[in-house]
């Protein structure tokens, strides 16, 4: 997994709990590489699954409801980082939409050793998307903070339901239906 993700992680966690605080959780967390990332290094997935849960051990927020502070916080940073993306979207399923098809392929450009999700989209009609994301790690929940971040980012409101995907190892199906 790339660099960015823990950065900012712990980035967000100095804003949420203050430096002290992050310097003891990850201290305590037993971390492979002590709790230093570089932006563009790669790290296992399973050492952002105990900083997360460290975090909430600390907090006593659940390991979800960290996962979609989280990922609100990753769009803002998207948002800011890579204005390019979000300036020809007016919607939240126009840009969801583009994940795999645009996003993805220019992150594979700059970092062709990542290893990204699958983000499939189809609308079931003008006001409602199914997305499927497929990925081995267990990041369900920072995908469910992502899509509302988006969705608050363009100003739109959703009911949005998720489950494991019926047929698909490793995939949930994210229901959206905007509301009027």
């Amino acid at each position: 997994m790339k660099g960015i993700v823990f950065v900012e992680l712990i980035k967000m966690a100095e804003d949420v709990f203050g430096e002290d605080a992050v310097d003891n959780v990850l201290d305590k967390a037993d971390l492979e590489t002590g709790g230093a990332y570089t932006a563009v290094g790669n790290y296992p997935c399973s050492e952002l699954v105990k900083i997360v849960v460290a975090f909430s051990e600390h907090s006593g927020l659940s390991p979800e409801a960290l996962q979609v502070k989280f990922g609100h916080w990753m769009l803002a940073v998207f948002v800011k980082s890579y204005p390019e993306f979000f300036k020809d979207k007016t919607t939240a399923f126009a840009l969801l939409e583009s994940v795999d098809r645009e996003i993805h392929v220019e992150v594979k450009k700059l970092y062709p050793d990542a290893e990204l999700p699958r983000f499939d989209t189809e609308r079931v009609g003008e006001d409602r998307m199914m997305m499927i994301y497929s990925s081995p790690r267990p990041l369900e929940a920072f995908c469910l903070g992502l899509i509302e971040a988006c969705l608050v980012h363009f100003g739109e409101d959703a009911d949005i339901h998720r489950a494991p995907h019926p047929s698909q190892a490793n995939a949930t199906t994210f229901d959206i239906a905007l509301r009027a």
